[in-house]
C-alpha cells in the first residue's frame, strides 16, 4: 500500500481560500494519477478532482469547477488542491488517493491507496 499524507486543512470563512497538499511517502508520485475526494458527515465520499501523471488530463466535479485547481510538483513528490471561493457546502474531510489507471475518473472505487484525510470547515 502506498502512503499518502494530506495537509493544509482548517477553518476558513466563506469566500476564502485554502491549499491542500498530498505528499507521497516512500514512492515516486510521478507515475500515478491522483484524485481528491471529500466526505461530509452523513454523506457518501465524492470525487472532487483528478490529475493524471504528467498532468496531461485533469478533471473536476461540476460542484467545484472554476473554483478549485489541482496541480502537481513531482520534484517535491506532492500534489495540490487550491480551493478558492469556498462555500459552507465545501465543508468535509478531504482525501487524496492514487491509482495507475490512465482514464480520468472521479469514482472512489477506482483508487487503490488513500491518505488519512484533512478537515476543511467553511464557516463564518
Amino acid at each position: 500500500q502506498l502512503q499518502l499524507v494530506e495537509s493544509g486543512g482548517g477553518l476558513v470563512q466563506p469566500g476564502g481560500s485554502l491549499r491542500l497538499s498530498c505528499a507521497a511517502i516512500g514512492f515516486s508520485v510521478k507515475y500515478y494519477a491522483i484524485g481528491w475526494f471529500r466526505q461530509a458527515p452523513g454523506k457518501e465520499r465524492e470525487g472532487v478532482s483528478y490529475i493524471s501523471s504528467s498532468s496531461y488530463a485533469i478533471k473536476y466535479a461540476d460542484s467545484v469547477q472554476g473554483r478549485f485547481t489541482t496541480s502537481r510538483d513531482d520534484a517535491k513528490n506532492t500534489v495540490y488542491l487550491q480551493m478558492n471561493s469556498l462555500k459552507p457546502e465545501d465543508t468535509a474531510v478531504y482525501y487524496c488517493a492514487a491509482h495507475l489507471i490512465a482514464s480520468p475518473t472521479l469514482l472512489p472505487a477506482d483508487f487503490d491507496s488513500w491518505g488519512q484525510g484533512t478537515q476543511v470547515t467553511v464557516s463564518s
